[in-house]
């Protein structure tokens, strides 16, 4: 099993960065792939990037692609989403979720979740 904790949300201005982080429990990190997700109120919840389990492959929504970067440390059992430019649009909670080997962009295929980290972006 892997339990996930996200860090890093929080408040900031249209066109600047936040780093998010995700820091997984359980001996078998490196066995799975990681996606991050967001959800605003009254939305879907959104794929926004993945990562396969080796950190080889990355996979970006069209909306966040220049912008976004997702990468992993599994010596440390943290993925990490570096967010540039953000946008107003992009206020939602962000969530982490695992599942083994290789990333989806559904949601519903990710065993485990983390609990969310707020990002806030003022315009």
């Amino acid at each position: 099993q892997v339990q996930l904790a996200e860090s890093g949300g929080g408040l900031v201005q249209a066109g600047g960065s936040l780093r998010l982080s995700c820091a997984a429990s359980g001996r078998t990190f490196s066995n799975y792939a990681l996606g991050w997700f967001r959800q605003a109120p009254g939305k879907e919840r959104e794929f926004v990037t993945g990562i396969n389990w080796g950190g080889g492959t990355t996979y970006y929504a069209d909306s966040v692609k220049g912008r976004f970067t997702i990468s992993r440390d599994n010596t440390k059992k943290t993925v990490y989403l570096q967010m540039n430019s953000l946008k107003p649009e992009e206020e939602a909670v962000y969530y982490c979720a695992a599942r083994t080997t290789f990333y989806r962009k559904t949601w519903a295929e990710y065993d485990y979740w983390g609990q969310g980290t707020q990002v806030t972006v003022s315009s």
